[in-house]
C-alpha cells in the first residue's frame, strides 16, 4: 500500500506528521508500505517523512501513479533508456494523508479514481464539499442541520470594495466573529475579530489563502468533536471536548501547545452525547462521505444550542490528533483503526467497481 502525504498547502507540515504517525503504527505483518511524499512544489517522491524533512530531495526517485486502470504501479518519472521505470509491485490501496488544498479537496481522489485505485476516505464530491466551508454549510442547511450565522466574502469584492464588505459583516453578524479561508483546514489563516477595527487585517490574511472567505458569528461555546467511521452504515465515536489554553483552538493550540487539553469522553449528559453522535452521522451522510471523518461542533454555553462547525474528511493522524484518540476511547486502538480504514477502502472500491461504464455491450 502507498501512504501519500505532504502536498502543496499550508497544512504540509501537519500532513508529514500524520504520515509519520501512521507509518509507525501500521501493522507491517499485514501491509507493505510505500511512503510517497509530495513536496511544497508538487513533486512526487519515494521518501519517508524523516528523509523528506532532512532535505536532499533531488536524490529521491520522482514517481507518479499511472492513470491507467489496468496498471496500479508507481513509476519513476525520470527516463531510463527511453522508458519509464517501475518501482516494482502493484499498489493495492492508497492511504491519502494530504490535508488541505490539492489533497483533501477531491484533487487526489480524482487521480485515484482515474487509476481505479482503492483509497482510504471520501470520494471526489464529498471531499470537495467537505473542504469548502461555504458549500459545506449550504449542504448542511439543505438537510436541516444547524449551523451558525455566516456570510461569504469574495476576495475580489473585498479588494474592490473593502468598506462595503466591512459594513455588511458588521450589519449581518456583528462582533466578535471568525474570519476563515473557505477551503483550508488546521485553522490556517483564521482570525477571531473582536471589533470593526480588526476586521480588515483578518480579511486580508484570509484572502492570502483563497479567493472565497467565510465570516461567521462567534458563539460563546464549548468545542466538541466526534469521529465517524464506515461507509454506507457509519458509526460515531464517543464525543470529545477540546479545551485550549488560548482564546480559541488555533493552529498553535492544535499542533504546538502542550497545554491544550482534551476531555475524551466529554462531560456531557447522555441526551447531548447522543444528539452530537446523531448529527455527526447525519452530516457524514449529507455530504456523501466514506471511510472516515471528524465532525466538529459548537455547544452554546448560554442556550445549550448545538451547531455543526465543519466536517473533516481527512482528519489529522498526528500524536496530538483527536480522531484516533476518539476511536481509541471507543474501543478501536490506532493500529486497528488503520486496518479498518483500509478494509473500508477496499470495500468501497469493490462496490464502485460494480457500476456499468458502458451503455451497450
Amino acid at each position: 500500500m502507498a501512504i501519500v502525504y505532504g502536498g502543496r498547502s499550508g497544512e504540509h507540515e501537519v500532513s508529514v506528521e500524520s504520515a509519520r504517525s501512521v507509518i509507525a503504527a501500521i501493522d507491517r505483518t499485514k501491509h507493505d508500505v510505500v511512503p510517497v511524499a509530495i513536496t511544497h512544489e508538487g513533486a512526487w517522491l519515494a521518501a519517508e517523512p524523516d528523509a523528506l524533512l532532512a532535505g536532499g530531495q533531488q536524490t529521491r526517485p520522482r514517481i507518479l501513479p499511472t492513470a491507467e486502470p489496468s496498471s496500479r504501479e508507481l513509476v519513476r518519472t525520470e527516463r531510463n533508456n527511453g522508458d519509464l521505470a517501475s518501482l516494482g509491485g502493484q499498489v493495492d490501496v492508497v492511504f491519502p494523508l494530504v490535508h488541505g488544498t490539492y489533497g483533501e479537496d477531491g484533487c487526489l481522489q480524482g487521480l485515484f479514481e482515474l487509476a481505479s485505485l482503492p483509497y482510504v476516505g471520501s470520494g471526489v464530491l464529498a471531499s470537495a464539499v467537505g473542504m469548502d466551508k461555504i458549500t459545506m454549510k449550504a449542504v448542511f442547511k439543505a438537510h436541516g442541520l444547524p449551523v451558525v450565522d455566516h456570510v461569504e466574502v469574495l476576495r475580489a469584492h473585498w479588494e474592490r470594495s473593502p468598506h462595503e464588505v466591512c459594513d455588511e459583516v458588521a450589519e449581518n453578524l456583528g462582533f466578535p466573529c471568525f474570519v476563515k479561508p473557505a477551503a483550508l483546514g488546521s485553522s490556517v489563516g483564521i482570525s477571531k475579530v473582536h471589533s470593526a477595527r480588526e476586521l480588515p487585517a483578518a480579511l486580508s490574511l484570509a484572502a492570502e489563502f483563497g479567493s472565497r472567505i467565510l465570516v461567521e458569528r462567534a458563539a460563546n461555546a464549548r468545542e466538541l468533536e466526534c469521529g465517524v467511521l464506515g461507509n454506507d452504515e457509519p458509526a460515531a465515536s464517543v464525543v470529545g471536548e477540546v479545551i485550549p489554553h488560548r482564546e480559541y483552538y488555533d493552529y498553535e493550540a492544535k499542533y504546538a501547545d502542550a497545554e491544550t487539553e482534551f476531555d475524551i469522553p466529554a462531560h456531557l449528559d447522555a441526551a447531548t452525547m447522543l444528539r452530537v453522535q446523531s448529527l455527526a452521522v447525519q452530516s457524514f451522510k449529507a455530504v456523501g462521505a466514506a471511510g472516515m471523518a471528524r465532525v466538529d461542533f459548537f455547544l452554546d454555553r448560554g442556550t445549550d444550542e448545538l451547531y455543526l462547525n465543519e466536517i473533516n474528511t481527512i482528519p489529522g493522524f498526528t500524536k496530538m490528533s483527536v480522531y484516533p484518540r476518539l476511536w481509541a476511547a471507543s474501543g478501536v486502538p490506532y493500529s486497528q483503526l488503520i486496518d479498518r480504514l483500509i478494509e473500508l477502502a477496499v470495500e468501497r472500491h469493490a462496490d464502485e467497481s460494480r457500476n456499468r461504464t458502458r451503455y451497450t455491450d
